[in-house]
């Protein structure tokens, strides 16, 4: 059973890392993965009845009386569906929601031109001033939005400002690197961080005050040396519609009020989590909620415009990307399969004997992530990896790097998020370039390749300096 299963998990995990050559949707593959892992641990459901929590298992069967006459493969059966599946269907929900919510938000500032506010302020002619310009918004933006939607809004903006593609490409990598270091550092600003907070591993403000300055190191180093090499001035192109897909229906102050309350509330959501001790997709549920609320009241004093293109939630809604979501329930559902198969225990005990040192496991994954999705990795490192109490491990042993907010967890999330620059495939914000510009992978790997991992060690290192000195 458990060679199938891991067999099943590498060739479905190939196909996803492939699916710009063999043209299948990686979200179909995550589906069709998690069914069959899930469906082999029900057919050896007596031989994974080993690993149950035993008190768990009685207190289920004590709760099912009608199970009492059953045989034990029922029994386990029952137990692996209406409890350990639930469950993590339950925790996977969560993340889900929290995306759901935040997509719709940010598409809903978006779609209703919210975003030139910012764009429309910028007027440097210097590349080397533009470069760095451009990497700061990107790299905070990155930490309010996800990488991928601060990606798509930035290569909007540089293609109406910069005209040349042969000088666009350059910045385009640079986005790359800024968005997946700034969203490494904040708890909102990319999917892993929003997996690992949404599961407690961290926290908002420990993982602000750790990891921003090691992200801003992974960032600035590589933006220097591009501004090194780039030098002159650009005309500026400030006529083109930055995308064309909203129509100016609501005022500007409306329009303003939009961009002003989606990032306030999507800042206020740790806020939220840490006053009301609700999980965080309650409260991107509430900031969605009234925006939502907002918009149909603006909307209710467009009269020039049909209804159907009226940029109201309802509409935005259908702009979502549900294969994305979609691709992380199958994803997460298929970490949850190995996780009670106890393959992700058996892994995690393995590194535990033979590598033994959290920076190298954490190195390993972020240079594993430019090449595989770092989604997958992420919910299989905090499958192998309990928290652990702080009550219950030493102060300066090994298990204490697996407390809440410890060091592991806080240098997977840089890792996970920043390693995945190094190589174009490794991100969703590379691949958004790869689409929209048509950026090649040879070109990227050629020009920006070394330069993300010198930043991503550099990194590393900043953290382990600020860890001797905090």
């Amino acid at each position: 059973m458990w060679i199938s299963l891991i067999i099943i998990f590498l060739v479905c995990y190939l196909l996803i890392a492939l699916e710009h050559v063999i043209k299948i949707n990686k979200s179909a593959i995550a589906l069709f993965m998690a069914v069959v892992l899930w469906t082999i641990v029900l057919f050896f459901s007596t031989q994974v009845a080993d690993l149950f929590n035993k008190t768990a298992f009685d207190i289920f069967l004590s709760q099912h009386l009608s199970l009492a006459s059953q045989i034990h493969k029922t029994q386990t059966i029952s137990f692996l569906v209406n409890s350990l599946l639930i469950r993590h269907l339950g925790d996977i929900s969560e993340t889900l929601f929290f995306l759901l919510g935040a997509m719709t938000v940010v598409e809903l500032i978006d779609v209703n031109g919210g975003f030139n506010f910012i764009t429309n302020r910028i007027s440097s002619k210097h590349i080397n001033t533009l470069l760095w310009v451009i990497a700061f918004i990107t790299f905070f933006l990155s930490a309010l939005l996800d990488n991928m939607t601060t990606t798509i809004v930035m290569i909007m903006l540089i293609r109406k400002l910069l005209p040349l593609k042969k000088i666009r490409w350059w910045f385009a990598g640079m986005i790359v690197i800024a968005a997946n270091a700034g969203g490494a550092w904040s708890p909102i600003g990319d999917v892993t961080t929003i997996m690992l907070w949404v599961k407690g591993n961290i926290t908002t403000l420990p993982t602000v005050t750790h990891l921003i300055l090691p992200s801003l190191t992974a960032m600035v180093i590589p933006v220097a040396i591009i501004s090194y090499r780039l030098r002159g001035v650009v005309k500026i192109n400030h006529t083109a519609s930055v995308d064309g897909r909203f129509y100016e229906q609501l005022s500007s102050s409306q329009r303003r009020n939009i961009l002003i309350m989606g990032i306030v509330g999507l800042m206020c959501v740790p806020v939220f989590k840490s006053v009301t001790h609700l999980p965080p997709f309650m409260g991107i549920l509430a900031v969605l909620s009234l925006l939502w609320i907002y918009t149909e009241l603006a909307y209710k004093r467009v009269k020039d415009v049909e209804e159907h293109k009226k940029n109201r939630v309802s509409r935005v809604l259908s702009h979502i990307d549900m294969s994305t979501i979609l691709f992380f329930l199958g994803i997460l559902l298929a970490v949850a399969a190995l996780q009670v198969a106890g393959i992700l225990g058996y892994a995690a005990n393995f590194l535990d004997k033979t590598i033994h040192n959290g920076y190298i496991i954490n190195g390993i994954i972020g240079v594993m992530s430019s090449i595989v999705d770092n989604v997958p990795l992420v919910a299989a490192t905090t499958g192998m990896y309990p928290i652990q109490d702080p009550n219950a491990v030493q102060a300066a042993s090994y298990a204490a790097d697996f407390i809440q907010d410890g060091s592991f967890w806080q240098l997977l999330a840089y890792s996970a998020g920043t390693g995945g620059s190094i190589l174009l495939i490794g991100s969703a914000a590379g691949v958004v370039v790869m689409g929209l510009e048509k950026m090649s992978f040879a070109w990227y790997m050629k020009r920006f390749s070394l330069l993300a991992f010198i930043g991503y060690i550099a990194g590393i290192v900043v953290y382990w300096l600020q860890s001797l000195v905090f």
